[in-house]
């Protein structure tokens, strides 16, 4: 687990025991869950940004930030939940917050509910919460890209709910988080047709309704290999994915490898999600190649038993 960038000294090892010892009494509850409750009492929601992810399809490796006030901290998981769950875990011990007694002062003017400094702030509340009541996974923030000058930077985040993502553009990352949240509760709305969000998650596609089907996109699959050159197997992936009922989503990497290529993770809408990596020596290159993987892995899943 890594906590660069913090301001506070290292958690002692009596702090640490103290803090996995209060998490006891509240069974099934979770650092992430902790830690929201925590942010939703004091008026200060935690904010995860995924920073970095990279390795081989088989072993991705994920680094998470969480900010909550003014603490800030990271944590590195073989999968997104993973990291999440060790950057949560980190800020619970920064904050030396006992699970059992996460009931702190509400800072409030006269009502009872926290304050917000502006509708962006909102925003990311509001979206978080709407994640929470309806069972989806929480909203993912992602810095895509950090360009320009020290004194002049320019970073663009996505944010994730979903199968929906939204991009914004901003000179602070924080900025373009908040803004991001904005846009995907303005797309949210769209979809809904009005003001309430009324918006479903298409079901997640589970392997063994893949496996049992008999259509002609997955039977292809199946026979050929995959090995031909110059296949495009976006295509391909695109082409199973609609006659299958899951989506996939490119997301870019802008850190490149140690060899100077590009890199793009593609994530299928598939139960349990599916996320391989892929390389190339352009951007559509390692689309094509994360596809690959993709489709590799899903012939194995599929293949009959």
């Amino acid at each position: 687990m890594s906590q660069e960038g913090q301001q506070s000294p290292a958690v002692s090892a009596e702090t640490r025991i103290d803090a996995l010892d209060s998490q006891k009494t509240s069974p099934g509850k979770t650092p992430i869950q902790i830690l929201h409750e925590y942010g939703t009492k004091s008026g200060n929601l935690p904010v995860y940004v995924m920073e970095k992810a990279e390795g081989m399809a088989h072993h991705p490796s994920f680094i998470f930030s969480v900010s909550i006030g003014e603490v800030s901290c990271r944590g590195q998981g073989s999968s997104k939940k993973a990291a999440k769950h060790m950057a949560a875990e980190a800020a619970l011990h920064m904050l030396n917050i006992d699970p059992g007694i996460v009931n702190v002062p509400v800072k409030s003017d006269s009502n009872g509910t926290a304050p917000e400094t502006n509708s962006h702030l909102n925003s990311v509340g509001i979206l978080q919460e709407l994640a929470l009541q309806r069972g989806w996974r929480l909203p993912e923030y992602s810095v895509l890209r950090e360009v320009g000058p020290p004194h002049q930077r320019e970073f663009t985040v996505t944010c994730r709910v979903e199968t929906l993502s939204e991009k914004a553009v901003a000179n602070s990352k924080k900025s373009a988080k908040k803004a991001s949240a904005e846009k995907m509760l303005a797309k949210l709305q769209s979809l809904s047709g009005c003001s309430e969000i009324t918006w479903t998650p298409t079901p997640s596609v589970r392997f063994e309704n893949i496996r049992n089907s008999t259509a002609e996109k997955i039977s292809l699959l199946r026979r050929n290999p995959l090995s031909i050159p110059n296949t495009d197997y976006i295509q391909m992936m695109l082409e199973l994915s609609k006659e299958q009922g899951f989506e996939v989503t490119y997301f870019d990497i802008d850190e490149l490898t140690v060899n100077g290529q590009y890199q793009c993770l593609a994530e299928l809408s598939t139960s349990p999600v599916t996320v391989c990596h892929g390389t190339g020596i352009s951007c559509s290159n390692a689309h094509n190649d994360a596809a690959h993987s993709a489709l590799q892995y899903v012939k194995i899943m599929a293949a009959g038993q």
